[in-house]
């Protein structure tokens, strides 16, 4: 694991409000002792770092070492417990490297999955909007992209995903845009949250086209978040083709969760390849699953972790998704930013098993599999870190 990881790594960053003044629209980025300096490049076919909720192992050397210029993270909007928004390890990550240049996507996620969507009047809904309030002044005008829900038909009941849905969603949605208005902070770009499984077709539905045309109806909203989680690299073309149409001539779309870690969940019960185990013979007899296991239990040297990936047809002959797909989404034309997954985290590597989905198989940066490098970055997944650095070159 990285030594200098989130937000003691990544500094800590001011919460000041955002009416005019440094932090509104264009703000100063004054720089901080401890790195470099970027310059991120406008939000146009852009390819960031993904860290999701979790920034704890992410350090500036990493986002230097594979080029990144944009850095993407959720925060689930809920009781904070006393604790200062600004205070919030997302937030504050996400506020630190603005500092220093990066641009930055913040997605709001709003956890229900366990109790009803409020409807639009109801006292559930004045506290979801009360929860809101605590976070919009904090990064409104300081973030470059905010994005309204993080993948909001996942993360609610079943029950939920219609009508109701919606309702919830665009009542939030009009509750920031009249914020950002109010705060005359146009530098901050608006996007509502990420659809899932429009490769199938249950993952389309009429509240997905409700979705769809409340984006596009929306003047103050710039696009759609999509997240192509797949199990065959053609799957994104399906969601391109449901979405782009839906989209206004000035709108674009960002992809900030994109991967194949569906395809790689469909071999972790398969037996490990006999090249692989030929050469290391204490994973002979061994299923995939068990080998990422005992990677877990103990790092491999990034020889070993390698030759594994490669020697894995299953993984090998995708090697160059990320660039192939990548280039797919900057084909279109309206592509304002991906970002891919820079980093194992504890999540991933907790109790893995054959029915675990093997998110630490997508990650740029491999701490939990991989000993670190000589130069004092973790290890990688040598296939994602050269397809990532490559796509900052086309």
């Amino acid at each position: 694991m990285s030594g200098a990881a989130g937000p003691a790594a990544l500094g800590v960053a001011g919460c000041g409000d955002d009416g005019p003044g440094p932090g509104r629209d264009e703000p100063e980025r004054d720089g901080e002792q401890g790195g470099d300096r970027v310059t991120a490049p406008p939000p146009v076919g852009v390819l960031g770092a993904n860290f999701n909720g979790d920034p704890s192992e992410l350090a500036y050397a990493e986002l230097e070492d594979i080029g990144a210029t944009w850095l993407r993270g959720f925060y689930p909007v809920r009781d904070t417990g006393g604790t200062a928004v600004g205070d919030q390890p997302q937030i504050k990550t996400l506020l630190a490297a603005r500092e220093r240049g990066y641009g930055t996507v913040l997605s709001l996620k709003f956890p229900y999955n366990e109790r009803p969507l409020p409807a639009p009047g109801s006292s559930g809904m004045k506290t979801a909007l009360a929860r809101l309030d605590e976070v919009l002044p904090v990064v409104m005008g300081k973030t470059d992209i905010l994005v309204i829900g993080n993948e909001p038909f996942l993360e609610c009941r079943p029950a939920d995903r219609g009508d109701r849905l919606n309702a919830f969603y665009e009542q939030l949605a009009r509750h920031v845009i009249d914020h950002r208005d109010r705060r005359s902070a146009t530098g901050t770009r608006l996007y509502m949250g990420a659809l899932n499984h429009l490769d199938r077709d249950t993952g389309r539905t009429p509240a997905t086209r409700r979705w769809l045309d409340f984006v596009r109806k929306t003047p103050a909203i710039a696009g759609v978040d999509i997240h192509p989680h797949l199990s065959a690299p053609g799957g994104a073309r399906r969601y391109l083709e449901y979405v782009l149409p839906a989209l206004r001539d000035d709108q674009t779309f960002l992809a900030t969760e994109f991967s194949l870690v569906l395809l790689w969940k469909e071999h972790l019960g398969d037996p490990v390849s006999a090249k692989f185990a030929a050469r290391y013979e204490e994973h002979r007899g061994q299923r995939v699953w068990q080998v990422i296991r005992a990677a877990l239990d103990g790092p491999f040297t990034q020889q070993k972790w390698d030759r594994f990936l490669s020697m894995s047809p299953w993984f090998d002959r995708h090697r160059t998704y990320l660039r192939d797909q990548v280039e797919q989404f900057r084909g279109t034309g309206k592509l304002a930013v991906a970002a891919y997954g820079v980093s194992q985290d504890a999540d991933m590597a907790s109790g893995f098993g054959v029915d675990s989905t093997p998110w630490l198989l997508n990650s740029l940066f491999c701490p939990y599999t991989v000993l670190p490098g000589k130069e004092g970055l973790p290890g990688r997944n040598r296939a994602w870190t050269d397809g990532f650095r490559s796509a900052q070159q086309s």
